[in-house]
């Protein structure tokens, strides 16, 4: 059995499916080219064990109660286990139309986050340019294109041996200094207190960095759908009567991935955020995953990027660098280029007219 990234499993796709999304599920054999796909209910994809499962999400957009349009989107899947990087982009082409009979009539287009990796920066144009023989690169990348892992294969004083010095040293600072570690679930009793804590950081991050998040009870039915197979924890950190820092963190058995994080303003000189992630690294590692995403940075260390510091935080723990080529879509109907054009626009005003707007 395939091991799951977290964006593959029905517990994620039944989150979504809660929040704008329709999730399909199919049970997918690439060595069977003329049915190769299989539609699942939920609960047959919950209970296969035997085949790997492709998690589909569709969304679809109206006005004024009129549908307009829809799309579908396939996370980090299918997997490019072998065959040349060609190939696997006819494959996913391939894919595509024997999916579309599954899809509304009005699909725009089929999106795809190819689990495609390297280490090397440099590498990625030539990556796009043959995934772009038979799929077409989107606009805007969903799922973050650069991202450091850490291998927990590794034991604890490895993991700490790894860590730049200064990393090491402002995690036994923190403790040190008597930052607390807590962990909450959504079935304890003060959840709520605890949760309303952690947005309240989560507000505090937005307006001091200008990062936009989903609505508060996103966050909640997330961290209220943990279970023994895929874990959602919300971790905070309090110095005295003081919450510093808070973060959301999933642990399944393919991986463990840093969600969500948030800090306040004040005793930021008791490096809370590195004690936190220490934490929640030796979770994971007890949880048996076999690696941390740390989720999201810029390519390189470019002292000019806007979220360096998040760039250098996150490499400080010594975890391997590694890059994606980003989305990659097929179209379906003619009206995908209009969809390109609206989605360029909406991507330059959030990213580039809005920032400038707040001075940022």
């Amino acid at each position: 059995m395939t091991v799951k990234r977290f964006l593959q499993t029905p517990f994620w796709g039944e989150f979504k499916a809660n929040h704008g999304w329709k999730t399909l599920y199919f049970a997918y054999d690439r060595s069977v080219d003329d049915k190769c796909i299989t539609p699942l209910t939920t609960e047959q994809a919950v209970a296969e064990q035997n085949r790997t499962i492709l998690v589909v999400m569709v969304r679809s957009f109206s006005l004024l109660k009129v549908k307009h349009f829809s799309l579908a989107y396939i996370p980090m899947a299918p997997e490019h286990t072998d065959g040349s990087l060609s190939d696997y982009s006819r494959l996913l082409a391939s894919l595509s139309q024997k999916l579309k009979a599954f899809l509304p009539k009005d699909t725009l287009f089929i999106r795809f986050d190819p689990p495609v990796e390297t280490e090397q920066l440099e590498e990625i144009p030539a990556l796009q340019r043959t995934l772009s023989e038979h799929l077409t690169l989107s606009p805007v990348a969903v799922q973050p294109p650069d991202t450091t892992v850490l291998d927990l294969s590794k034991t604890e004083e490895e993991l700490l041996g790894g860590m730049k010095n200064k990393w090491r040293y402002n995690v036994r600072l923190a403790a040190k200094k008597g930052v607390q570690i807590s962990r909450h679930y959504a079935t304890d009793a003060d959840f709520e207190q605890k949760f309303d804590v952690f947005f309240d950081l989560f507000q505090q991050t937005s307006e001091r960095d200008g990062v936009q998040f989903h609505a508060k009870d996103y966050y909640k039915d997330l961290l209220s759908r943990s279970t023994d197979e895929v874990r959602i924890t919300l971790y905070l950190a309090q110095h005295e009567d003081d919450y510093l820092a808070g973060i959301i963190t999933l642990f399944c058995k393919g991986e463990a991935v840093y969600l969500y994080g948030a800090s306040g303003n004040i005793k930021r000189n008791l490096m809370s955020a590195y004690l936190l992630q220490w934490t929640a690294i030796q979770d994971a590692k007890a949880f048996g995953c076999p690696s941390y995403d740390f989720y999201g940075m810029p390519p390189t260390d470019d002292e000019t990027h806007p979220m360096h510091g998040l760039y250098l935080f996150k490499t400080g723990f010594g975890g391997a660098i590694l890059h994606r080529p980003g989305s990659f879509d097929v179209p379906l109907l003619k009206s995908y280029k209009l969809y390109v054009i609206a989605e360029k626009l909406r991507a330059w005003y959030h990213k580039k007219f809005l920032k400038k707007l707040r001075g940022r």
